[in-house]
């Protein structure tokens, strides 16, 4: 069978966890070269490791995406690695760690401002960061007779409807309107914006989750489908996005979510 991007070279962010490394490694297995990037370089070239021992091609590099420099220099990287760039996946995102004392979602009145400018800048200024270095990218590749790109975005279904809190939710409002907008500046370029909105989810996004079984429950329960989401589920929904199947479909903020945004529903 073949990969749904056989010779794409793809830019994965986060990828040392959770839904970036289910991405990289959903990705190589579809046949793409993968620049495996995250704040910690341990993680990241232990996710280009498993992508190896599978046959698959990754580098690692540490990357902070809040700084735009350290994103350019990465994109460059991966062009003098790979050759080109075809596709960016801006996943890496952090939310508001616990509080002592604190339970449910944080107050915004109770949410410090440092925290919330460090929400800011990885969630909103590092989906910037990574949209301009790419868009740069694609339109010199464009230049040189290789038109188009794509960028993935993880939002969230908290950047769709009033959930996960005002600090985390605001952020990812930001990106699900970026993916919008930019999508239809970009798309007479052929360069195609999209993004995949998960809502809860069993990483280490937050400490604990990865084997508290209450933790878990309590996501499911949140779904109408009655189960948390799987990093896989997403990284599914950013192949399709990055692959050829959606290469009319542009400008989507699309819910990975069981179920949580569609409404309210019917009790049983």
């Amino acid at each position: 069978m073949q990969g749904l991007l056989d010779g794409r070279n793809v830019i994965v962010t986060g990828a040392g966890s959770g839904v970036g490394r289910a991405a990289c490694l959903l990705f190589a297995r579809h046949g793409a070269k993968v620049m495996a990037l995250d704040i910690g370089l341990e993680a990241a070239q232990a996710t280009a490791d498993m992508v190896s021992a599978e046959g698959g091609t990754a580098l690692a590099r540490a990357c902070d995406v809040g700084d735009a420099a350290a994103v350019d220099a990465a994109v460059a990287a991966t062009v003098e690695a790979f050759g080109w760039l075809d596709v960016i996946y801006n996943n890496a995102g952090i939310t508001l760690q616990p509080r002592a004392g604190y339970q449910g979602v944080r107050k915004f009145i109770d949410t410090d401002d440092d925290e919330i400018e460090r929400i800011y800048r990885v969630n909103v200024n590092g989906v910037i960061n990574g949209c301009k270095a790419a868009i740069r990218q694609f339109e010199a590749q464009a230049r040189e007779g290789r038109p188009g790109g794509v960028i993935v975005n993880t939002a969230s279904v908290a950047g769709l409807i009033g959930w996960g809190g005002s600090a985390y939710g605001s952020s990812k409002g930001a990106v699900t309107l970026l993916t919008k907008t930019l999508a239809l500046e970009l798309a007479a370029q052929g360069i195609r914006v999209n993004s995949v909105c998960p809502a809860g989810m069993p990483t280490n996004f937050l400490p604990g989750l990865q084997t508290s079984d209450a933790a878990k429950a309590s996501m499911g329960a949140t779904h109408p489908l009655g189960r948390p989401i799987d990093p896989m589920d997403c990284a599914n929904a950013a192949l399709f996005l990055a692959s050829d199947l959606s290469s009319n479909i542009t400008g989507v903020n699309l819910p990975v979510d069981g179920g949580l945004s569609a409404g309210i529903p019917p009790r049983r």
